[in-house]
């Protein structure tokens, strides 16, 4: 074990996010401290007077702005920023705040659009990027080679990892922000209220998604932090794929929504397929655990749990 947790201090940045949250419970099981920091990680000074004074052993930094296909097209230079403001901080504090380890997290959606299926990890800069999200990923591309650069100026044990699509207790639920699956359970769950005999989504419905459920990637997460000590980013997904069409399915009965699925195909598909190899990190001993059925019956019983009158109207 590269980083043994018991009696450290580990500081997750980031902590109210879904990602976040869902690595605050997966360390209740740890034998550690948790920190958590109500600062803007924008915000170099705060971020740096905190780290420094609280001096952590460790940090999972899943701080970042998020968002689906519309919230990266309308906003990018917000997306770019965030992103690029909150990780320059949080590695360059920790850096000099002396902390042993980092894991910083990425996104599927730093790999080109045109990647060999399954995407590996040296699939990285081979290409170019899917239009529809490239500044985000720009953004977690600048994030990795910061880990990879402070690794090799200054010894720093820093790590990425590289999560597929992810989903669970947390998501955002935002007209504007949401990603694929939150996104059909709100548009389900509000024409099922409605009786709505048809409901249009966006695209084809062809495109291939992976999904992880995210309670499964904060246990990835914590055991790579323990176990994992290298330059290279490592994927993190199922290992299984469906289409946007067959997950509409798969949450309209979960909803129990019965009404026809339409697509617009006037609308971006975005990337035509995305599966992430995760060999590397199936090899070091962690797989998931959560099939995609219950996971999403878990989401959409937060879902119904986190709103305000959801549950009556449906």
């Amino acid at each position: 074990m590269v980083f043994p947790l018991r009696h450290k201090r580990v500081f997750v940045a980031g902590h109210r996010g879904m990602v976040g949250s869902a690595v605050l419970r997966r360390l209740q099981d740890e034998d550690c401290r948790i920190l958590t920091a109500d600062i803007d990680l924008r915000d170099q000074a705060q971020t740096h007077d905190w780290l420094a004074h609280h001096k952590p052993d460790g940090i999972i930094l899943a701080a970042a702005r998020v968002g689906g296909i519309a919230a990266n097209s309308t906003a990018p230079a917000d997306f770019l920023y965030d992103n690029l403001m909150i990780e320059s901080n949080v590695i360059h504090g920790a850096f000099q705040a002396g902390v042993r380890r980092l894991l910083f997290l990425g996104s599927s959606c730093i790999y080109p659009r045109e990647a060999a299926q399954p995407i590996t990890e040296e699939a990285l800069l081979s290409g170019p990027l899917e239009p529809t999200n490239e500044w985000y990923a720009v953004a977690k591309i600048a994030g990795i080679k910061m880990c990879q650069a402070y690794r090799a100026q200054h010894g720093c044990d820093f790590i990425a990892a590289m999560p597929c699509n992810l989903y669970g207790p947390g998501d955002t639920y935002d007209a504007h922000r949401s990603h694929v699956i939150p996104a059909l359970i709100m548009k389900m769950v509000q024409a099922k209220a409605e009786q709505a005999g048809a409901i249009t989504l966006w695209g084809t419905g062809k495109p291939l998604r992976e999904f992880l459920y995210v309670d499964d990637l904060a246990d990835a997460l914590v055991f790579l932090l323990q176990h994992y000590n290298g330059a290279q980013q490592i994927n993190v997904g199922s290992g299984t794929e469906l289409s946007i069409a067959a997950l509409a399915k798969e949450i309209a009965a979960v909803v129990g929504y019965d009404g026809e699925i339409l697509f617009d195909t006037a609308q971006p598909d975005g990337t035509p397929r995305k599966l992430m190899d995760s060999t590397r990190l199936y090899q070091m001993g962690w797989t998931p655990h959560t099939p995609l059925r219950e996971g999403l019956e878990k989401a959409y019983a937060w879902y119904l749990e986190s709103q305000d009158g959801i549950k009556d109207a449906a």
